[in-house]
C-alpha cells in the first residue's frame, strides 16, 4: 500500500461513522488483495504474503467487531471465516486464483455497507479531530492536505 493511499485512509477514518469505518476496512482488504495479486504477477512472493497477511488482520478486526445481539452477525461471521480460509489457502498454496471468490464476497459486502453508511447519521466515531482542508499549495498541480482547527489557537510557539 502506498503512502498516499495510507494517508487517504487515515484522513477518511478521522471523520468516519461506524458504518463508514466498516466500508473503509473492506476497501483496505480489497486493496491488499489487489496488491498481492500484482506482486504475485511480478514474482515478489514476500510482498504477496505480506499483503495477504495484512488483509487477514483487517478481516480479523471485522470479525472482532461483530455484535452478536443481532442475527446478521452470525451470518457475517460465517462469511468472514470462509474468506479468511480462502486468504490463508492463497498464501500457503501460492495461488492467487483462490482470491477471486474472496474478492467477490467482499465486494458484495462492501456494496451493502456503503448503502447502510449513506443512511447512518450517527456522526464520526473519533471526536476532537483536526479538520482537513485540501488545496493546491507550493507545487504546480500538486495537491497537499493541510490541517487547521480554529479552536486550537494556542498551538505552536508564541513569540
Amino acid at each position: 500500500m502506498t503512502k498516499d493511499l495510507i494517508q487517504s485512509y487515515a484522513t477518511r477514518v478521522a471523520g468516519a461513522s461506524r458504518s463508514e469505518l466498516i466500508v473503509i476496512m473492506y476497501e483496505i482488504i480489497l486493496s491488499d488483495i489487489d496488491s498481492a495479486k500484482k506482486a504475485f504477477d511480478l514474482n515478489e512472493m514476500d510482498i504477496y504474503t505480506k499483503d495477504l497477511k495484512h488483509a487477514g488482520r483487517f478481516l480479523n478486526e471485522l470479525m472482532g467487531s461483530l455484535d452478536y445481539r443481532y442475527e446478521i452477525s452470525f451470518e457475517l461471521m460465517s462469511l468472514y471465516i470462509y474468506v479468511n480460509k480462502l486468504i490463508i489457502n492463497a498464501v500457503y498454496k501460492k495461488d492467487p486464483k483462490i482470491l477471486e471468490t474472496a474478492e467477490s464476497i467482499l465486494l458484495k459486502l462492501k456494496y451493502s455497507f456503503e448503502g447502510v453508511s449513506k443512511t447512518d447519521n450517527s456522526g464520526p466515531v473519533m471526536q476532537n479531530t483536526q479538520q482537513v482542508y485540501a488545496g493546491l499549495t507550493y507545487g504546480k498541480g500538486t495537491l497537499n492536505e493541510v490541517t487547521f482547527d480554529p479552536n486550537l489557537y494556542n498551538r505552536g510557539f508564541k513569540a
